[in-house]
């Protein structure tokens, strides 16, 4: 067993408080903005305007669909108790920055870009394909935040490495030594990044990258979420888990449909052109 007395208040005064959750989130933004710089440094078919552009459209999109994801699943497993949800009880509940979810933030935020790159006629695949990368990374600092916060335990366990959080600010106090499935999950998101770089540039047509990303960290979340406690949201399945089949399938059929559709299109020449 494996005691985690780690404080997961960052900076407390008076009841006002920051947890290293919101550190870590901020921090993987500027990860991400970081990593599009380095690119563009390298050559890459974009523009730093164009990044900061992106970011204050990807940046919002994702924390709301993270956080009403959050909200459905709480809906969903609360209706299936016959009890009601506090954010149907309190709508103004809603509104906060505990009550993430990865998945949710990675959609999101693609979702938002995508749809301004639809309405200003601007090629998305090469982006997400730069981006993917340094996204998984960005995954990985977030989770850092689930760790040291114990908000995503995992099932008991009396392996020696099982977890057991000490410290009473913790989400996870008092329970029995349980999966460090975020810590395993930091460690894939690692080894993930370097597979995803040395795929680069490998697979056409531009989205490709982006969307084996997607295929594996699904497959990934369907199998780990097995050993994270919570209760079942849809046929027996954790909300990670059923999104993830659902990816899974969309990422096959577009994929598919890319495939048919790369031999027309025209070589691009600029990412985002002025």
């Amino acid at each position: 067993m494996i005691q985690f007395p780690v404080d997961p208040v960052a900076v407390q005064i008076g009841s006002f408080q920051i947890r290293w959750y919101s550190v870590s989130i901020v921090v993987a933004v500027l990860w991400l903005i970081y990593w599009c710089r380095q690119q563009i440094r390298k050559g890459a078919r974009l523009k730093f305007d164009n990044v900061l552009t992106l970011a204050t459209i990807g940046i919002p999109s994702g924390i709301i669909f993270a956080r009403l994801l959050h909200v459905l699943d709480d809906i969903v497993i609360q209706a299936q108790a016959g009890q009601t949800s506090i954010y149907i009880s309190n709508p103004a509940s809603i509104i906060g920055g505990e009550g993430l979810t990865i998945w949710g933030a990675v959609l999101g935020a693609a979702l938002g870009i995508w749809i301004y790159c639809l309405i200003t006629r601007k090629q998305s695949g090469y982006l997400f394909d730069l981006l993917a990368p340094g996204i998984i990374i960005a995954q990985a600092i977030g989770r850092v935040g689930c760790l040291l916060n114990g908000c995503c335990f995992g099932t008991p366990t009396i392996l020696p490495w099982g977890f057991m959080y000490t410290n009473p600010n913790s989400l996870a106090y008092g329970i029995p030594p349980s999966h460090p499935v975020v810590l395993y999950e930091i460690i894939f998101d690692v080894l993930l990044f370097v597979v995803l770089l040395r795929l680069r540039g490998k697979f056409k047509p531009d989205g490709a990258l982006f969307l084996i990303y997607l295929s594996l960290y699904s497959a990934w979340r369907f199998g780990i979420d097995f050993l994270r406690a919570g209760t079942p949201f849809l046929v027996g399945l954790h909300q990670s888990q059923f999104i993830g089949v659902v990816i899974l399938l969309a990422a096959g059929i577009w994929m598919a449909i890319k495939m048919r559709t790369a031999s027309n299109r025209q070589p691009l020449t600029e990412l985002l052109p002025d």
